[in-house]
């Protein structure tokens, strides 16, 4: 069913709302109803937190919706009829993407390749080779549009369907030198991103843009990459999304080949060539954790004197949802909504898998 003009303007607004991340906004929706719903509790909601969290004015969601049209940009919301399924079944889906080119390709089975920035020749056309068999069986090859690894991955998969998932906005080109890549892949593949158009890439993009490269994937290959680098993160989010995930080996004298030996001895599926993928997807099957009971909220539960008791039992480090209730002899649903004011004003963070942090 496809939304009405003024509720995806709404989830736009939602989603672009100071401390209101992907988890928050999937809660104010169940809660709610909608995200209209949601901005008009707003106000009420921070007020009895302690503090406000105030939505950008309908004039900067405008600004940001003109600013995709002069290149051709799409916005999809969560909830549009062709938003990704693989990134809906996340645990919470990105609220908002933006997308250049075929937005057809992010509902077809696809394969994340990553790797190392500065990779070898052999590694690159390792890369290079399997994004071209990937293609030429089916799979859209996915990956972040990097120097090294990336790079060859998307050329290899150029003529057959490529995905290229950005931190910054669909129109920040990064690195610089991938200009004529991203025009490639703009008019042949499709370029995703969560930011804003017009967004530069910071540090904080680039754990988002690596969830979302392996949510789209049914798995993700590793083709070099160090122990500390994004590469290994995505396949770390991949595991937990339920992906699999595959690495390619190399020789123990390259510290490149640390990461995927590594991934191996973590029990990664060794990947040689294409065969090694298409036979782990025709005998593997994912384990995946039940879903969670839907989240009912206890409605006006969460009295100031509450919210202080719930946020004194929050730490740095990630608690989940039901024990802070088992602390508390409280129901899960009245935790939930303390959670979510606290969130509002910075008290609380929270994380996916009902976890929170201060």
């Amino acid at each position: 069913m496809t939304l009405p003009p003024a509720e995806r303007f709404a989830r736009l607004r939602l989603a672009r709302t100071d401390r209101i991340g992907p988890v928050a906004f999937t809660q104010l929706l169940t809660r709610y109803g909608s995200a209209e719903r949601a901005l008009a509790a707003l106000p009420d909601l921070a007020r009895k937190s302690g503090a406000a969290s105030v939505p950008p004015p309908a004039e900067t969601v405008e600004r940001e919706l003109a600013a995709g049209q002069p290149i051709g940009a799409r916005l999809l919301v969560l909830g549009d009829p062709d938003y990704p399924a693989m990134l809906e079944a996340l645990d919470p889906p990105p609220p908002i993407l933006w997308t250049r080119g075929r937005t057809e390709l992010l509902n077809r089975p696809s394969v994340a390749v990553v790797g190392a920035r500065i990779a070898s020749a052999g590694g690159q056309r390792i890369a290079r080779g399997l994004a071209q068999q990937l293609g030429q069986a089916g799979h859209v090859v996915v990956s972040g549009l990097a120097r090294g690894i990336d790079a060859a991955a998307h050329e290899g998969a150029l003529a057959t369907g490529t995905v290229a998932v950005l931190g910054g906005g669909v129109d920040d080109i990064y690195p610089a030198d991938h200009a004529d890549l991203y025009a490639r892949i703009a008019d042949l593949g499709c370029v995703v991103s969560e930011s804003p158009v017009g967004a530069r890439a910071q540090a904080r993009d680039f754990p988002r843009r690596n969830r979302i490269i392996s949510g789209l994937s049914r798995g993700v290959v590793v083709v070099e990459a160090e122990i500390r680098s994004g590469s290994l993160i995505t396949a770390r989010l991949a595991a937990e999304q339920g992906r699999d995930v595959f690495a390619v080996p190399g020789s123990p004298l390259d510290p490149r080949a640390r990461g995927p030996n590594e991934l191996l001895r973590q029990g990664a599926v060794l990947c040689e060539g294409i065969e090694d993928i298409e036979r782990a997807f025709d005998t593997l099957r994912t384990l995946r954790a039940p879903a969670p009971p839907p989240l009912i909220f206890d409605e006006g539960a969460a009295d100031p004197a509450f919210l202080d008791r719930v946020a004194a039992l929050l730490s740095p480090t990630p608690t989940p949802r039901d024990e802070i209730a088992r602390a508390l002899d409280a129901p899960v649903g009245r935790v939930a909504a303390a959670l979510l004011e606290l969130s509002l004003t910075g008290r609380a963070e929270l994380l996916p898998g009902g976890l929170a942090s201060s």
